[in-house]
């Protein structure tokens, strides 16, 4: 199913170029041009609404759910605490580096894109997006005004709230009932995620038509600087959590990174974490990793260290603002890139969540959702590769916890690191 919805999007893009280059061709002058670009821009704000429509009801149910079943986090209690840490410094690395690479090769620029969506505010001025803007703002007056603007930073604050509530009251059996609920609403947004998704194509067919249409082909010299800048981004994070892996493994990081080769690759030939999970969590195994630190802190990453995705949204979002022509100064960019961090925790299991991410987010700083669709057209060359490395990234991590839990221990590893291990980490 996921490779049908990916050729689906692909075909999608390949006509919209078609149709586009058409229009821009038999086009007599550039206002024909534009009223054909607004008429594909019809499909692509009824694609937007539906992103829209799914976002607070998405963030709400999976952040809640994920928060109230972290009872784990506290009965680690250490292994928790450096497990959060790292994926908290993994996660700033990621961003802090695409923003510096998206900054300097300008992906977005000279596309002098104008939007025809109407995007919803947030009720925060974004010439206004100081420190304490912001902190109280996070804050919502009414929980319904919050979800009826999809203002995604008052959704996370109550969400917070109301999840660590759930989890510290887990134990009484009447609220059991409201855990439960909310744990069975998570599924039923995934499916109909899946069914907005499935309407992708025609949103990236409209979006590229539209483009094309106006701007003829040159915008496809953009969408190649796009990817290159992006994989750029990725090897520069490979390198330095391979880095940062050997400063505590030493040599042997080069042998976990030979032991989880199979399922980095099939998460890059699937583009899904998901698939590559159950052979990645043998090999780490395999490799010498303790099953419990695996058990613990492989999940927990999968929910929270997603170091490709981070560095994607962070392009994501600064292409369209480029694409768009909005200004951002350094401070907001910052600001930017510590909401999507946060926006992010609990969407590891939504299909294309780093898309809706950057959807929710993108009103708050005035970037027009209508970008999303653009770099949706390419988001499955973006996903393969973010994927591998928040598989990589996870695996570095836990190869670490577990090195630290046995540095603690007193124990020493003398394992190889080989296909099946000779000692545990």
């Amino acid at each position: 199913m996921k490779n049908r919805l990916t050729y689906s999007i692909l075909g999608g893009m390949l006509l919209g170029v078609i149709v586009g280059y058409a229009c821009h061709a038999g086009a007599g002058d550039a206002e024909s041009t534009q009223a054909i670009s607004g008429y594909f821009s019809i499909v692509t704000e009824i694609f937007l609404r539906l992103i829209k429509m799914i976002i607070a009801p998405l963030v709400f149910c999976t952040l809640v759910s994920g928060l109230a079943g972290m009872d784990s986090v506290s009965a680690a209690g250490r292994i928790g605490a450096r497990t959060i840490g790292w994926f908290f410094c993994a996660s700033l690395i990621s961003l802090a580096l695409g923003l510096t690479l998206a900054n300097l090769l300008q992906p977005g620029a000279g596309l002098h894109l104008v939007s025809t969506v109407q995007d919803a505010g947030t009720g925060l001025d974004s010439g206004g997006l100081t420190a304490r803007n912001i902190l109280t703002h996070a804050f919502p007056t009414s929980l319904f005004d919050a979800l009826a603007h999809n203002n995604i930073l008052q959704i996370l604050t109550f969400s917070i709230f109301f999840g660590i509530a759930l989890s510290a009251l887990k134990g009484d059996a009447r609220v059991k009932v409201v855990v439960d609920a909310i744990d069975g609403a998570v599924p039923v947004m995934l499916r109909l995620t899946d069914y907005v998704m499935w309407v992708a194509p025609l949103g990236v067919f409209a979006a590229l038509a539209s483009v094309v249409t106006v701007r003829g082909l040159g915008v496809l010299v953009t969408y190649g600087k796009l990817i290159g800048s992006f994989y750029l981004g990725l090897a520069l994070l490979w390198a330095i959590l391979i880095g940062i892996g050997y400063a505590f493994l030493g040599k042997r990081v080069g042998a976990l990174l030979n032991a989880v080769r199979e399922p980095a690759l099939l998460a890059f030939s699937t583009a899904s974490s998901e698939a590559a999970y159950p052979r990645l969590t043998e090999q780490l195994e395999a490799f010498g990793v303790d099953k419990k630190v695996v058990g613990f802190t492989l999940p927990l990453g999968y929910a929270f260290n997603l170091d490709g995705s981070m560095m994607y949204q962070t392009f994501a979002a600064l292409f369209i603002a480029q694409a768009f022509g909005v200004e951002m100064p350094l401070s907001q960019q910052v600001v930017l890139l510590l909401v999507l961090m946060l926006s992010s925790k609990g969407m590891a299991g939504v299909p294309r969540g780093a898309v809706v991410v950057v959807a929710a987010v993108a009103p708050m700083f005035d970037l027009p959702v209508a970008g999303v669709a653009l770099v949706l057209a390419i988001d499955q060359v973006l996903d393969m590769g973010r994927t591998m490395t928040n598989v990589i990234g996870n695996s570095v991590a836990t190869a670490v916890i577990a090195q630290w839990e046995s540095a603690r221990a007193g124990r020493r590893v003398h394992g190889s690191g080989s296909e099946h291990g000779q000692g545990r980490l």
